[in-house]
C-alpha cells in the first residue's frame, strides 16, 4: 500500500479522503490556498503546502504546481477528491509521466466520458440506451435550434463538459432557446473552459438515479447498487437516498448490468458513477432508463452507497490505484438498510438558492449521525468556493425510519452565522410526497413556496429573544442587581427581515417581562430559560450575529440600529444590490434606458454559477454603478430604478 498520499482538493472531501488513509495507515499532504489557510482539510493532514491566491485558477487547478508538491513531499500518489481536476485527464496523464499514481481511472477513460456528446455515442456503441437528442460536434446556433424543434419541447441544454448542473438549461419554448443557449455556454466557458453544449429531449417526471461502479486494472467490474438523487434545485442534487424507493428488482438489476455494459466499454478501473435519467411518470421499468452521463470519480453522495453496503469506497479506491484486485465480487455485495443524505449549503432558499457568505459564529451536528464536513466554529464561508457546509448522513433498517432519523438530526444540527438551507431540508424532508418516494426532479420546483414557507416568530419566541439578546442569561450582568438598576428597556429585534419592538421590564435578578404591544410574556432564568414558567422546547444561543433559537423551527435573532436601518430605507425599493459577493459578468442597461418588470439588467457571477438581476417593475434607470469585470461585495449598490409614473 502507499506510504504517502497527496490529496488535490479542499473541504469535506479532502477531509473525508484523510480519515480513511488515517485508518489504513496512510500518510497525507494538503495543498491549500490563502483563503483555506487555516481550514480543517489542513490541520488535519500530516503535511499541508501552499498553492496560492484565492482563486482556484491560481491555486487548485494548478496541475504543475501540485504535481511538483507531490514530488518535493515524497507522496506516490495523488487523489483528486471531486471537483477541480478530478476528471482533468491531462493532469491524470501528467501524473503517469512524473511517476506519480492518479488515485482514480485512466486519462483514456476521462476522455472516453468526459465530453457528454462523445460519451452517449460510446455508450449507443455499447448497448446502453441513451436519451434522444443532438449530440454533434457542429454547433452553429441555428442547427441547435433546428435539433431543439426536431427533438420537441421541453428539451435540455448541456455543457458537454463538466457537471453539478453548471451550464444547463430547461428550454420549455421556441422562443426562450437563444437567450439559453448563450447563457448556458457563456456558464460553461467559466467553469470547464468549454462552451460546446448538446440539446436532448427533457424527459417529464424524471428521476435521477445513479448506478455506483467500481473497475480495478484486472479487468474485474461491479456496481454497488443505485442512489436516487431526483430531489434537486437549480439541477444540483440536495437529498440523495440509497437504495432508491419503489425499484424493482428487475430494473435495478438492468440498470446495475448497463452501468457495468458503460463501464466495461471503456476499460475503467476505479470509482465512477453512471447517471441515469428514468422515467417517473409510473412504475420503473427495464426499458424506462436512459443514460445521462459517466462521473469519472467518487461522486459527493458517496457515503449513503457506504451505508447500505458497508464499504468504504476511499479505500477500495487506494487499493485499486495501488494495483489489487477489487475487494469484493458482485455477489458478495448485497443491500443493508436504507440510508439518506441531506447537503447543507450557506444559501437562501427563499431568494432562488442564492449563495451565502459569512463566518460560522455557531456550529453543532448531531452525535447520531455521520457528518463530513470541511469547516469548523469560526470559519468563513467564502465567495470563492462551493457554499457547502457539511452533508449529513443516517442509516436506518427501512426508508421510514431513516427518514424519520433524518428529520430528527436536521432540527439538531445547529449553525449560525450565514443564511443555511437547514430549515428547507427539514421541510423537505418532512414532504408527505416524498415520504410516499414519489419523488422526482420537478418536486422541489413544484412546492417550493411550501418547502420554503417561514414559521412566524411568537410573541414567547420575540419575547425569549430579546431577554437573551440583552444577555438576561448571563450571570456577570445580573450579579448585584438593584432597585435603582434601569428597569425598563425597548429591544429592537429583527428576525426573516421582520422588525419587533420589545420592552423589557426587569423584576429581579432571574424574572423579568417582555411586552410586544399589549402582550406580556413572563421570561426567568435560573439553571435554564423558562417563557410563562416553561422551559422552551429550543436551545438558545447566543454568538457574535445575534442570538439563534434551534429547535423544530430555527431562528435567527439580531439586535436593529434604528440608525441603519433608516439608512437602509432611504435606498428605495428600486435599488438593485450585490444579493452576494462575486463579479459583475455583464451589464445590460445604460443610465436613462426605460426597462420592465423583469428584464434583466446584469449578470453577477459567484461561485461558478451565474445570478440575473432583474428589474422590480417597470421604470427608469437612474443610476448605474455596475461595470462588467467590477468585484463587488454583498449588498453593493449596483443600480437604482425609479418606478415608472401611472
Amino acid at each position: 500500500m502507499f506510504h504517502k498520499i497527496l490529496i488535490a482538493n479542499r473541504g469535506e472531501i479532502a477531509c473525508r479522503v484523510i480519515d480513511t488513509c488515517r485508518k489504513m495507515g496512510v500518510a497525507t499532504v494538503a495543498v491549500y490556498s490563502d483563503a483555506d489557510a487555516t481550514a480543517r482539510h489542513v490541520s488535519m493532514a500530516d503535511e499541508a503546502v501552499r498553492l496560492g491566491p484565492a482563486p482556484v485558477a491560481e491555486s487548485y487547478l494548478l496541475s504543475d504546481a501540485i504535481i511538483q508538491v507531490a514530488i518535493e513531499t515524497g507522496a506516490q500518489a495523488v487523489h483528486p477528491g471531486y471537483g477541480f481536476l478530478s476528471e482533468n485527464p491531462t493532469f491524470a496523464q501528467s501524473l503517469a509521466d512524473a511517476g506519480l499514481v492518479f488515485i482514480g481511472p485512466s486519462a483514456d477513460a476521462i476522455r472516453a466520458m468526459g465530453l457528454k456528446d462523445a460519451a452517449k455515442k460510446l455508450m449507443e456503441n455499447a448497448n446502453v440506451p441513451v436519451v434522444p437528442g443532438y449530440h454533434g460536434a457542429d454547433q452553429n446556433d441555428a442547427l441547435l435550434a433546428a435539433e431543439a424543434e426536431k427533438v420537441g419541447y421541453p428539451v435540455l441544454i448541456k455543457a458537454v463538459a463538466g457537471g453539478g448542473g453548471k451550464g444547463m438549461r430547461l428550454v420549455e419554448a421556441k422562443a426562450d432557446f437563444s437567450e439559453a443557449l448563450q447563457s448556458a455556454r457563456s456558464e460553461a466557458a467559466t467553469a470547464f473552459g468549454h462552451s460546446d453544449v448538446l440539446v436532448e429531449k427533457f424527459v417529464q417526471n424524471p428521476r435521477h438515479i445513479e448506478i455506483q461502479v467500481f473497475g480495478d486494472s484486472h479487468g474485474n467490474a461491479v456496481h454497488l447498487f443505485e442512489r436516487d438523487c431526483s430531489l434537486q434545485r437549480r439541477h444540483q442534487k440536495v437529498i440523495e437516498e440509497a437504495p432508491a424507493p419503489d425499484m424493482p428488482d428487475a430494473v435495478r438489476a438492468a440498470m446495475g448490468d448497463a452501468a457495468v455494459r458503460a463501464a466495461q466499454a471503456i476499460g475503467y478501473s476505479g470509482a465512477g458513477t453512471v447517471e441515469f435519467i428514468a422515467d417517473g411518470s409510473g412504475p420503473l421499468r427495464e426499458d424506462g432508463f436512459w443514460f445521462m452521463e459517466m462521473n469519472t470519480r467518487l461522486q459527493v453522495e458517496h457515503p449513503v452507497t457506504e451505508a447500505i453496503t458497508g464499504q468504504d469506497l476511499v479505500e477500495w479506491q487506494l487499493r485499486v490505484a495501488y494495483g489489487e484486485t477489487l475487494p469484493m465480487a458482485q455477489d458478495a455485495l448485497n443491500i443493508d438498510g436504507w440510508a439518506f443524505e441531506a447537503r447543507i449549503y450557506a444559501e437562501d432558499a427563499c431568494k432562488g438558492f442564492l449563495p451565502s457568505t459569512g463566518t460560522l459564529s455557531h456550529l453543532k451536528f448531531p452525535a447520531t449521525a455521520r457528518v463530513d464536513t470541511g469547516v469548523r466554529s469560526g470559519d468563513k464561508i467564502t465567495q470563492h468556493y462551493d457554499p457547502m457546509i457539511a452533508k449529513l448522513v443516517v442509516h436506518g433498517p427501512t426508508r421510514e425510519l431513516a427518514l424519520r432519523k433524518l428529520a430528527t438530526v436536521l432540527a439538531g444540527t445547529e449553525v449560525a452565522g450565514c443564511t443555511t438551507n437547514i430549515s428547507f431540508l427539514l421541510a423537505l424532508s418532512q414532504h408527505q410526497g416524498f415520504a410516499k418516494g414519489e419523488v422526482d426532479t420537478g418536486l422541489i420546483a413544484r412546492d417550493h413556496e411550501v418547502l420554503v414557507a417561514h414559521a412566524a416568530p411568537s410573541e414567547d419566541t420575540w419575547a425569549l429573544a430579546a431577554a437573551a439578546l440583552a444577555g438576561f442569561d448571563k450571570v456577570e450582568k445580573r450579579r448585584g442587581f438593584t432597585l435603582w438598576s434601569p428597569l425598563r428597556r425597548t429591544m429592537h429585534l429583527d428576525c426573516q427581515d421582520e422588525e419587533q419592538a420589545v420592552v423589557l421590564e426587569y423584576l429581579s435578578a432571574s424574572e423579568m417581562t417582555a411586552s410586544i404591544g399589549d402582550t406580556v410574556v413572563d421570561v426567568s432564568f435560573q439553571n435554564g430559560w423558562k417563557v410563562n414558567g416553561r422551559k422552551p422546547n429550543v436551545n438558545v444561543v447566543s454568538h457574535v450575529d445575534g442570538v439563534s433559537l434551534f429547535g423544530p423551527h430555527t431562528l435567527h435573532f439580531k439586535s436593529t440600529d434604528l440608525l441603519d436601518r433608516a439608512a437602509a430605507d432611504a435606498g428605495g425599493v428600486g435599488t438593485i444590490t450585490a444579493p452576494m459577493p462575486g463579479a459583475v459578468k455583464d451589464v445590460m442597461i445604460g443610465r436613462g434606458d426605460c426597462v420592465k418588470k423583469g428584464d434583466t439588467l446584469m449578470i453577477l457571477e459567484a461561485m461558478k454559477m451565474e445570478h440575473r438581476l432583474t428589474a422590480p417593475f417597470d421604470g427608469l434607470v437612474a443610476e448605474l454603478h455596475a461595470t462588467a469585470g467590477r468585484q463587488v461585495a454583498d449588498g453593493t449598490i449596483l443600480a437604482v430604478v425609479e418606478e415608472a409614473k401611472a
